[in-house]
């Protein structure tokens, strides 16, 4: 009798686990993937010298995005020098702030001009104080820099006149972000992709 009984625990336990493979199997084929940008390179790779200051005018890349949140509005875009802190300050380099990217969007072309546009983008000062984008360039000779997209999907969108600042837009998304996507570049002058990386990869 004790081991009918054992037996029959033993398969109720086992009909369980598989109902509960099974079941987190199922929600894992059906839950979206995350939200993800991408560009022309990928993350943590060199950035083309086409979109940096290593040619006259270097321009902005194509961005795209997938899967963003349900519920987007708009969506606000800041790109920024890890590596750098001017003046001491919390705040490092701002390279690029865009906002009021229509929550229809999924991309943003190659070279995105500094004045407005018909569809409501609005741009930011950057380190320069220029409504658009300042190419990377780090100094010659130094350790390349770290370059970091971030995309933030809002539930709104932002009020805030063109020529705003970097402070000003995470002041205004301050509670209205869904979500955010981020990709990461590297660049450096004087210093090519695969000598960089032959460099890293002989520290001790």
């Amino acid at each position: 009798m004790r081991m009918t009984l054992l037996n029959v625990l033993l398969a109720a336990t086992s009909l369980l686990l598989g109902a509960q493979r099974l079941a987190a199997q199922q929600q894992a084929v059906a839950a979206p993937p995350d939200f993800q940008m991408t560009s022309v390179y990928h993350d943590e790779d060199w950035i083309p010298v086409q979109y940096t200051c290593g040619v006259p005018d270097g321009s902005s890349p194509l961005l795209q995005w997938t899967t963003a949140p349900q519920g987007t509005v708009s969506f606000g875009l800041i790109f920024h020098d890890t590596d750098t802190a001017p003046g001491r300050s919390a705040m490092d380099v701002t390279h690029w702030i865009l906002w009021n990217i229509p929550g229809s969007a999924t991309q943003l072309p190659a070279g995105v001009q500094p004045n407005g546009s018909p569809d409501g983008i609005q741009r930011g000062k950057n380190i320069r104080g220029v409504n658009g984008y300042q190419p990377p360039c780090p100094a010659v000779g130094a350790r390349p820099h770290h370059y970091v997209l971030e995309l933030y999907a809002l539930d709104t969108k932002i009020d805030l006149p063109a020529g705003s600042s970097r402070a000003d837009l995470l002041k205004a998304m301050d509670g209205h972000v869904l979500g955010k996507a981020s990709l990461v570049g590297i660049f450096g002058q004087g210093i090519d992709d695969k000598t960089w990386r032959w460099s890293i990869a002989k520290l001790p």
